[in-house]
């Protein structure tokens, strides 16, 4: 690992970092990050999070610093954030998040920061979230950085909007998944649901994020929650994060008719309030639609690919789909609340994580999730 150096900001910094290359593949190599320029700061990383897009991002356009969940400590600032951002000193715990909202775009002034132009690039008077060109070398060579954080590395480089004062008391092991598997489950209930005390609650896939639904919803003060996976492994970490009861879908319920009766029995014949799906699968994506109520929820996380089709009596009567981005994050509001309830022992996040890895076993991380051995799993870098 690369020293950690506070005393020359103005030196580039060299480190291994997971590289894509645009084809299925990737190689863990030296890359070099240039110091702060103004607004920027650069990040020491002490853990990242993986998650399915991890993986769908080896075939994006590269060359590419894998990782977009992290959580490190300041290295250095570049000029003006000691004004805009006096907190952010070296040394400072940070997780880094990747959707900076703005403030100024329609999205931002409606309270969606999530959706904000200047992060996603549709307004090009607005600038970018990105920092200056030229922030990482890769065999002399710029590379850009997955979401503009790249964070399987062990320095990246920021605007300073992309960063969260982390607890000193959080580790960062465990922290490093709120910035965004945490972050969208949770959010997609309290936020984008906006699930009540009493309400009943239905998810289809128990991984990081639909974990994450699940105590999303126990926080929330849901009466009941259905945990619906077809791995026991799944079941049983969710009944420990929160959930009421758990279903495992037979291989024969392509359709989900006979879970949509399931769901319906234990919630008095109505069906759930809120239904989520985050399995991946594009074929479930409207499996939602089917386990809640007339006037319910039916919430879809996971960003499912490909044609799939629905039948429209399924959105009989006054159903709503929602497929949230991010579950409609404001880091003003939700990282301190995440935090809190982190420290309080209310958000779990020790039994997301289920496994630990070097940056050097990041292939085995990665098979690992996609065979669903792992909930969380994390790359340790101190």
């Amino acid at each position: 690992m690369a020293a950690f150096e506070t005393g020359d900001a103005g030196a580039a910094l060299q480190g291994a970092a997971a590289i894509g290359d645009g084809r299925g593949g990737f190689v863990i190599e030296p890359v070099s990050v240039r110091a702060p320029m103004a607004g920027e700061v650069r990040v020491r990383l002490a853990a990242a999070g993986l998650c399915h897009t991890d993986h769908a991002s080896l075939r994006w356009p590269g060359p590419l610093v894998l990782g977009h969940e992290g959580a490190g400590v300041v290295e250095s600032v570049g000029p003006g954030v000691a004004a805009s951002h006096p907190q952010l000193r070296p040394g400072q715990p940070v997780l880094l998040n990747w959707a900076i909202p703005c403030g100024r775009c329609p999205q931002c002034q409606r309270g969606r920061g999530s959706l904000c132009e200047r992060t996603h690039g549709i307004d090009a008077a607005l600038g970018s979230s990105a920092p200056a060109p030229g922030h990482t070398l890769w065999r002399g060579q710029a590379v850009e950085r997955s979401f503009k954080l790249g964070t399987f590395a062990e320095h990246t480089l920021v605007r300073a909007e992309a960063l969260s004062l982390l607890p000193a008391q959080l580790p960062a092991r465990h922290a490093c998944i709120l910035g965004c598997g945490v972050m969208t489950g949770v959010g997609a209930a309290v936020n984008v649901a906006q699930v009540q005390p009493g309400d009943t609650v239905a998810v289809v896939g128990c991984g990081g994020v639909g974990l994450s639904v699940v105590q999303g919803a126990r926080l929330a003060g849901a009466a009941r929650i259905i945990a619906i996976d077809r791995r026991p492994a799944a079941l049983q970490r969710a009944l420990a994060l929160g959930a009421t009861h758990t279903l495992e879908p037979s291989a024969d319920d392509a359709q989900g008719d006979t879970l949509a009766t399931d769901v319906r029995a234990l919630t008095d014949g109505r069906g759930a309030d809120h239904a989520f799906e985050a399995t991946g699968v594009a074929a479930l994506a409207f499996l939602p639609l089917k386990l809640c109520r007339n006037g319910g929820n039916a919430v879809q996380l996971s960003g499912a690919h490909g044609p799939v089709s629905v039948e429209m009596p399924q959105f009989w009567w006054d159903k709503r789909y929602l497929v949230p981005l991010y579950g409609g994050c404001q880091p003003e509001r939700d990282f301190p609340r995440l935090f809190d309830w982190a420290e309080r022992g209310e958000l779990a996040l020790d039994t997301l994580v289920t496994h630990t890895y070097r940056l050097g076993d990041l292939g085995q991380a990665l098979e690992d999730m996609l065979a669903g051995r792992s909930a969380k799993g994390v790359i340790v870098f101190d």
